[in-house]
């Protein structure tokens, strides 16, 4: 092995460097594995050696700073070379000083301190020095490297650890776990030095994915787990993850103690946390996904931690790179990569805390669903729409939590309930369906609660187009309610009794349901976007009678409530069929104005039920303005979102009247082979696209109009029989998941 060479000698080996070992003079140790990914960090901390003399790698323990910063270090040394000092073994904060200069290979047998004499020695080199492991050291390191910099003006400092050395002058950059793709390509190749030949594809290349994202992309747990792969499958592996300290030990003799097991890597860092530190970290692992500083006030403050200190101490585990911080559509907020947060978690089950942790989480997102529920009858309905998206993992953590407890069933069923906006109006029926199924099997012995989970459980069957379920939860929510004496509870079921008749044609049926229940409403003083969407749906069973002067009427009523309240979901329903009805007057640019909106405020709020409606529609306004072939285009993309949402057009003549009206005419001037390759092109837009192209379409609707493609424009016509495609707004207008 090369004897590492003096800062005095002043060889410069480039070829060395071009082929990845490191340079001379220096100590850096040769790569014995290769360098994967990791370009743009690479490039980045290249970059800011040249702007600023201490730069420091944090990220938390097995993230890949030590190798990072060796390999920038090998390809950047300077002219005296580039020395790795290692301090993770060093323990006196005395001992600092004789471990640099016994790393840079300097002897002295004078009395001069070892600070002097690195001042000396280092006065007039141009050398890098790579301080790896400090974090336990912060004050001392962070001291000497402060001197060095002063008085060593051609020295520059690569700092590795876990925490930032806090000093002036210093330049922080945080590395981030590694992406899926260059996670993949990293256990692949270490699994391939044990398991020769591997090369997942098919279902082990599903299932290596998948280790890559549960392991967070820490390049040390990947490459601990691909170390089993001499004993397992990597189906095998993800099956035993669960216990994943257990599972991922045993690295190579000559890895450092600290990286020898993933719980030694984290422990490292646990280690160095004060008592304050290492209950806060136990207690933030209730959350799941990323969390705000109020919700780690309420939840995590008390029995040892005051809530006027939780924001010091978890400063103190950002600086340590135990929590990380990120920037949100809501705001700073707060993450823990899932290996960290399980650490934690086995600490507060060791201290018999982690029920009530828990309780308290539950409390917390209880009362922000609630909170998110009324205000979303006001302007800051979008607001809240971002804000629940982004709690979507804490909420289902609190929804788990109370439908796994009996004594939390109520809880649970009021919470699944609760949410019926985000369900419904944020493009989440799907999942909705899975927590309200689960919730109504349970007996929570709350009337209330079971009530509005059942009546919202209907809503959700209803827009997925699964009737039978929707009359059976809509039914019991009736009859218990009537039963009770719950008011509420009858006019909500009575509401969606009335939408269950309206998409399945029974048009008489659902205009009395819902003027009953809009009276209900009415005596009850209920006004919120359930209300607003009852009118819609009124005036959905009205047009499709013939009465379509009735139905704008309700709508421009319900317009003008949105306008006062700043309501938009609700809007964009009547807003679509004021558009239809607006295109049945001849009224074609005013029409597609309104729609074009509709589509616009139904694709922000990710709400795929009234994305896929206002498609349909703008494809009938299309064909009927002379261009079939986009007509025939709008209808593959609506084609390929309805499977997201549920039954395409709730199976209903009605509903389905505008659409075989477009296809109709489209195929005749395409005929059926050109309509169905449109068609299929525009299955291949995803709905992004589909509403970029709505868009564009309308800032040259009149070009649009214009006669094309040797056809001749035609005169807007209304649906034959039955057809006002009034919107299928017909309930709520929500979305599908």
């Amino acid at each position: 092995m090369r004897r590492s060479q003096r800062p005095d000698d002043r060889r410069n080996d480039s070829s060395a460097r071009s082929r990845g070992c490191p340079p001379v003079p220096g100590n850096l140790p040769a790569e014995l594995t290769a360098f994967v990914g990791r370009t743009a960090e690479l490039a980045a901390l290249r970059t800011a050696l040249v702007s600023a003399r201490l730069v420091t790698v944090t990220g938390v323990g097995g993230v890949g700073k030590s190798r990072l910063a060796a390999r920038v270090a090998a390809e950047i040394g300077p002219r005296d070379g580039a020395w790795l000092v290692e301090l993770a073994p060093v323990r006196d904060p005395e001992l600092v000083e004789h471990a640099v200069a016994s790393a840079l290979d300097l002897t002295d047998h004078t009395r001069r301190s070892p600070r002097q004499v690195l001042l000396d020695r280092l006065a007039g080199r141009e050398l890098l020095l790579i301080v790896d492991g400090f974090e336990h050291l912060v004050d001392a390191t962070a001291s000497l490297v402060r001197d060095l910099l002063l008085r060593c003006p051609g020295l520059r400092v690569l700092a590795a650890g876990r925490r930032p050395l806090d000093t002036t002058g210093e330049r922080v950059m945080p590395l981030a776990p590694m992406p899926e793709q260059d996670a993949a390509e990293l256990f692949t190749d270490r699994a391939a030095s044990c398991l020769p030949g591997f090369a997942p594809a098919g279902r082990d290349r599903a299932d290596v994915l998948e280790l890559c994202r549960r392991l967070d992309g820490i390049p040390l747990a990947l490459e601990l787990a691909a170390g089993r792969l001499r004993a397992l499958s990597p189906g095998q592996l993800l099956a035993r993850l669960d216990d994943r300290f257990r599972l991922l030990a045993g690295a190579p003799r000559d890895v450092p103690p600290r990286h020898q097991t993933l719980r030694t890597a984290i422990g490292w860092s646990h280690e160095l946390c004060t008592a304050r530190e290492r209950l806060l970290w136990a207690r933030l692992s209730v959350f799941s996904g990323p969390f705000d500083l109020e919700a780690v006030e309420y939840v995590c403050s008390g029995d040892g931690l005051h809530a006027d200190d939780v924001l010091d101490v978890l400063d103190e585990l950002l600086a340590q790179s135990v929590v990380s911080r990120e920037e949100s559509p809501t705001g700073v907020r707060y993450r823990m990569l899932d290996t960290v947060r399980a650490y934690g978690a086995e600490w507060l089950e060791a201290a018999g805390d982690a029920a009530r942790m828990r309780r308290r989480h539950r409390d917390w997102y209880m009362g922000l669903a609630t909170w998110c529920e009324l205000d979303w009858f006001s302007p800051r309905q979008a607001e809240v729409a971002t804000l629940v998206e982004c709690e979507l993992p804490n909420l289902r953590a609190a929804l788990e939590f109370c439908l796994t407890d009996p004594e939390e069933t109520h809880l649970g069923q009021y919470l699944a309930g609760t949410l019926w906006f985000c369900w419904v109006g944020c493009g989440r029926l799907a999942e909705g369906r899975h927590w309200l199924d689960r919730a109504v099997e349970l007996d929570g012995a709350h009337e209330d609660s079971r009530l509005k989970a059942l009546w919202v459980l209907g809503y959700v069957a209803i827009l997925q187009g699964d009737t039978v379920p929707a009359l059976c939860a809509l039914q019991e929510c009736q009859d218990t309610a009537e039963r009770t004496g719950s008011a509420v509870a009858t006019a909500y079921a009575v509401h969606r009794l009335g939408c269950l008749a309206l998409v399945t044609d029974d048009m008489p049926r659902a205009e009395r349901l819902l003027r009953t229940a809009l009276e209900q409403y009415r005596q009850l003083g209920e006004l919120n976007s359930n209300v607003l969407m009852g009118q819609v749906e009124l005036a959905m069973a009205l047009a499709f009678q013939g009465a379509l002067g009735d139905a704008v009427e309700l709508c421009e009523d319900v317009r003008r409530v949105c306008e006062d309240h700043g309501e938009r979901w609700a809007l964009a329903y009547a807003l679509y069929v004021l558009g239809y009805a607006a295109w049945t007057r001849g009224e074609q640019g005013h029409a597609r104005d309104l729609v074009t909106r509709c589509l616009d405020l139904d694709h922000a709020f990710h709400d795929l039920l009234g994305t896929v409606l206002a498609v349909e529609l703008l494809a009938l306004f299309t064909v009927s303005e002379g261009d079939a072939a986009e007509a025939a285009v709008l209808q593959g993309v609506a084609a390929r979102i309805w499977p997201s949402v549920g039954l395409p057009l709730f199976g209903s003549e009605h509903f389905g009247g505008p659409h075989a009206l477009c296809e109709a005419r489209a195929r005749q001037r395409l005929g059926d082979e050109g309509y169905e390759g449109y068609v299929r092109a525009g299955t291949e837009l995803a709905p992004d696209a589909a509403v970029s192209r709505a868009r564009r379409r309308q800032r040259a609707a009149a070009e649009a109009r214009r006669p094309g493609r040797g056809e001749a424009a035609l005169p807007p016509q209304a649906p034959e029989t039955r057809e006002p495609a009034a919107s299928p707004t017909t309930r709520g207008g929500e979305t599908a998941g």
